[in-house]
């Protein structure tokens, strides 16, 4: 998990757009449509980029939910050697609508009492693919910082990689897990797994074969995700440490651990500037065994009276009750 003394410079792992990407991005689009529910893919790649950025360099949470309703969902372009549409296979030189991508999930930033929790996907097509797939994903708690960054840049630039972003902000979590009949985090888990699988199908995306990182026993996901699916045909492989043993799988860490690392490193306190927080972003890891996360935390409860902590903070978490 990224520290602010060794936080790495998030200009280095995602690119920059310039003001003709940007004026290509809907923020609108990182919800679900208010008429249909479904999300819309980037129109581009400068688009998804642009989008990327607003994100994660200026942590945009557009409107409502910081208060209500799901987090942000950014789905990218679709490369047109995943659409379902008849394309060349460049391995064996024919045109054929069968088959699909090889898809991967995970997630980062389960356990810290600060900041979000990101899910990622990341899916490219086995044999229609135009350029090499990167040979080196490996789980991104295993990689280093600046090999992760090369990684997630690779992810944004390759024309035949797709991704998605899920971010579960700490309001969010919050307030699930604190209704009167809580919303807990292996169910959001799951459900933004779905959510994410839902919006790559939407988009005109068949899949073949989706890997997941298991939360909870790996047998009832499975059978979790094939009830939900049936009819899609979809072989979904859940297991423990997926994200070290499958491509996809180890693609999805990267875009996960990325963002998440990258949203806390430029976090936007969204209440300044009645707000301004002790310490800054010298919060250390983020996890409550940390005890420069826990000096952080004590020098800032109840410095934004009535509400105790910044929307930075899981509420839920119980070292933060404690406090």
């Amino acid at each position: 998990t990224m520290t602010a003394d060794k936080a790495v410079s998030f200009e280095d792992s995602v690119d920059t757009p310039d003001d003709s990407s940007s004026s290509l991005f809907d923020p609108a689009s990182l919800l679900p449509s208010p008429t249909t529910g479904k999300s819309t893919p980037q129109p581009n790649r400068s688009a998804t980029k642009a989008a990327l950025h607003a994100l994660l360099s200026d942590t945009l949470r557009p409107s409502p939910c910081n208060v209500f309703g799901s987090g942000p969902l950014l789905v990218s372009d679709i490369p047109q050697s995943a659409r379902s549409d008849g394309i060349i296979d460049t391995k064996n030189d024919t045109s054929s609508t069968s088959g699909g991508v090889i898809m991967g999930i995970d997630e980062a930033g389960r356990g810290p009492a600060l900041g979000p929790m990101t899910y990622g996907a990341a899916y490219w097509h086995p044999t229609k693919s135009q350029q090499p797939i990167p040979p080196d994903f490996n789980d991104s708690k295993q990689l280093s910082a600046e090999k992760r960054q090369v990684l997630f840049r690779q992810i944004q630039s390759h024309d035949d990689i797709g991704f998605v972003l899920r971010v579960i902000h700490a309001s969010e979590i919050s307030r699930n897990m604190m209704r009167k009949t809580p919303y807990n985090l292996n169910a959001m888990s799951h459900d933004c797994a779905m959510e994410m699988i839902w919006a790559v199908l939407h988009a005109g995306v068949t899949i073949d074969t989706c890997y997941v990182d298991t939360v909870g026993m790996p047998d009832a996901y499975r059978q979790k995700l094939e009830r939900v699916f049936e009819g899609y045909n979809i072989n979904f492989v859940v297991e423990k440490k997926a994200d070290a043993k499958y491509a996809p799988c180890s693609a999805a860490s990267v875009v996960a651990k990325e963002s998440r690392d990258a949203i806390v490193q430029n976090w936007k306190w969204s209440e300044m500037p009645n707000f301004i927080p002790q310490s800054g972003h010298e919060f250390g890891s983020g996890y409550p065994s940390d005890p420069k996360c826990v000096q952080w935390m004590k020098s800032n409860c109840n410095v934004d009276r009535p509400f105790g902590f910044p929307d930075f903070v899981r509420f839920s978490w119980g070292p933060t009750k404690k406090l």
